[in-house]
């Protein structure tokens, strides 16, 4: 009888750490049946089903459709609603990744039905728990039972907190892996030309978290500062749902409407998007993978916090944490804009060749079926 992998995805970042996954996890079919969850978590066409086609990712077995809603409702759905896959599917091993509320919501499920389970990108800290994201990494952590480590501070993390060591695998960043198979199309993407821009002459941003987009103090000083960086070159701003709205309900429209090179995008699949993103001069943002996909790309990247869970990717020289408060964002924007080229790494086993790690530990150590592979 195959054993049965559940994979859990919620959110856009999701879908790119488990497609190679289900790639690798196809090398053990004989004895291994792979399906995957959707939590809908982010129900926009543009953040979810549009990446199961760019990534050729199986469509989901089960899909919850749950919404957005706040933390306890969102994630009190996704546990109301994924108890019945577990019963119904009887998993052997659950895998969930990264830190959104799918992730914590369906560890505390599996675990209290006795289901083995293990989370990928296990052990990045921020060291904020002013950040829902890190509440949900810690806890997460805390009671599943295999953690798979993108970097070596994720496993310096757990080890503090007491995780035994043969739980814990440094393996690399399958969101990695997504981007370089990816790399041929995102090469022939034209969305660069479609929108009229010069390679490495235009930024890029992004914005989502609470913390920046959810005060309309705040998010009207950074449109200010895109205002005044739109005066140097173009700003390409793929606007997050959460976004858009706050601006609606904030009545800051003006601020961005009289910057003729601001130009606000709908979120964008992930090929175009990443191809903007390689074609950039700069990315502005707060988002976590993108912190990690610049770093491979070698595009210069500003980070608009004041915590990272990622700090390989200041190591690597192409990411700068930057509080985001007016003067440091301009300061930091002069800086990188104007300096000459920094020398970078790409961070170790970030080589597009995690998910075979996994998948390898999966089933020669945790499901012991290695002997099945094709």
């Amino acid at each position: 009888m195959k054993r049965r992998i559940l994979s859990v995805v919620g959110a856009r970042p999701n879908f790119m750490k488990v497609a190679p996954l289900d790639r690798a996890l196809a090398s053990y079919a004989d004895c291994i049946e792979h399906v995957i969850c959707h939590t809908g978590q982010h129900y926009d066409y543009a953040m979810s089903q549009a990446f199961f086609e760019d990534l050729q990712l199986p469509q989901p077995r089960f899909y919850l459709g749950v919404g957005s809603g706040s933390h306890a409702e969102q994630t009190a759905r996704i546990m109301l609603a994924f108890e019945p896959v577990c019963d119904q599917w009887e998993p052997d091993l659950v895998i969930v990744v990264g830190d959104v509320n799918s992730t914590i919501a369906c560890t505390l499920v599996a675990v209290k039905h006795g289901i083995p389970t293990a989370h990928i990108e296990a052990g990045l800290r921020s060291f904020d728990r002013t950040m829902p994201e890190e509440i949900n990494r810690i806890a997460t952590d805390a009671i599943c039972d295999w953690h798979f480590c993108t970097e070596q501070s994720g496993v310096e993390n757990l080890m503090r907190e007491g995780v035994p060591s043969e739980q814990v695998f440094l393996v690399g960043n399958t969101m990695i892996d997504s981007l370089l198979a990816a790399l041929p199309h995102i090469e022939q993407c034209t969305i660069v030309h479609e929108l009229g821009l010069e390679h490495g002459r235009y930024a890029v941003v992004t914005l989502h978290r609470p913390s920046n987009v959810d005060n309309p103090v705040q998010l009207s000083m950074l449109l200010g500062v895109l205002s005044e960086l739109s005066t140097r070159m173009p700003v390409v701003f793929p606007l997050h749902p959460r976004t858009r709205q706050n601006i609606q309900q904030f009545g800051l429209q003006h601020v961005v409407e009289r910057c003729p090179r601001m130009l606000l995008l709908e979120p964008q699949r992930y090929v175009r998007f990443v191809a903007l993103v390689r074609g950039a001069a700069l990315v502005l943002t707060d988002s976590g993978g993108i912190q990690e996909e610049t770093a491979v790309l070698g595009v210069p990247c500003i980070t608009l916090r004041t915590t990272t869970e990622r700090p390989v990717t200041i190591e690597c020289g192409t990411n700068v944490l930057v509080p985001p408060e007016h003067e440091r964002i301009v300061a930091a924007i002069e800086r990188v804009l104007d300096a000459p080229p920094q020398r970078r790494f790409i961070p170790p086993l970030w080589d597009g060749r995690a998910a075979e790690r996994i998948a390898t530990i999966i089933a020669e150590q945790i499901l012991s079926v290695g002997v099945c592979r094709r």
